[in-house]
């Protein structure tokens, strides 16, 4: 296969067999960010979990220190007040019926969507449509409360929801590659603190196997495990 000139330069400014700390990982990541778009830091760590078995399910939310760097579009399906003071927190969309109705004729023009407890017994009924796109409201992220205000503001502000895969791995973006060095390293490590406190009382044998930082369009790099060992002296 042949490989690009930009990927062959890229190649030539990092070892693929050396395990970076997140800071060295994401100086040469900002430094060969030469596309014309602005890129995404993305993270994949792979965890000695087996989401088949519910205790190993790793699942949550992280609120980034510096935010996504991405307008995040938010729907809330809520009734009368709440709906109202949905939209004065933020949310581009809200209210109950008519948005019920829009999404089961197959709308879904959003990032998050936002319920109250008394909404979801209709938003329960499409499941079959939000559950593959990942918009399912869950109690456990936040997105199902009485409290809409204060979740509208949270995702504005940079709260994003994590879930382990089939395969025992976790993506998350991180924020973009404009950001300051300074700004994506305390969001990846707010992001891995996070991960490492989930770590399941049933889980066995080392919970972090492989931790990748990459952008958008360049090279995946290997960071040391002892960036997890920083997140756990963390713990509060």
């Amino acid at each position: 296969m042949k490989v690009a000139k930009r990927i062959k330069a890229i190649n030539k400014n990092f070892d693929k067999n050396k395990e970076y700390s997140v800071d060295e990982a994401i100086k040469i990541l900002k430094d060969n960010s030469k596309v014309k778009f602005n890129e995404t830091l993305d993270c994949a760590i792979r965890l000695g979990v087996d989401p088949r078995h519910a205790d190993q399910m790793v699942r949550g939310t992280v609120s980034l220190p510096h935010g996504t760097g991405k307008k995040v579009s938010v729907l809330v399906i809520a009734k009368g007040s709440a709906a109202e003071d949905a939209l004065k927190a933020g949310a581009e969309f809200a209210g109950f019926e008519e948005y019920i109705e829009k999404i089961k004729g197959g709308w879904a023009d959003i990032d998050v969507i936002i319920a109250t407890p008394d909404t979801m017994g209709e938003v329960g009924k499409l499941g079959r449509v939000l559950g593959p796109k990942g918009l399912m409201p869950n109690p456990k992220s936040g997105t199902v409360t009485t409290d809409v205000a204060k979740a509208v503001k949270e995702v504005k502000a940079g709260k994003i929801e994590f879930r382990v895969e089939k395969a025992g791995i976790v993506h998350a973006a991180l924020g973009k590659m404009n950001f300051s060095a300074e700004q994506l390293s305390e969001n990846t490590k707010a992001f891995l603190h996070t991960i490492v406190k989930m770590k399941p009382s049933s889980a066995k044998g080392n919970y972090v196997r492989s931790l990748f930082l990459s952008s958008t369009m360049g090279p995946g790099l290997k960071i040391t495990k002892d960036e997890t060992v920083f997140a756990t002296k963390h713990d509060d």
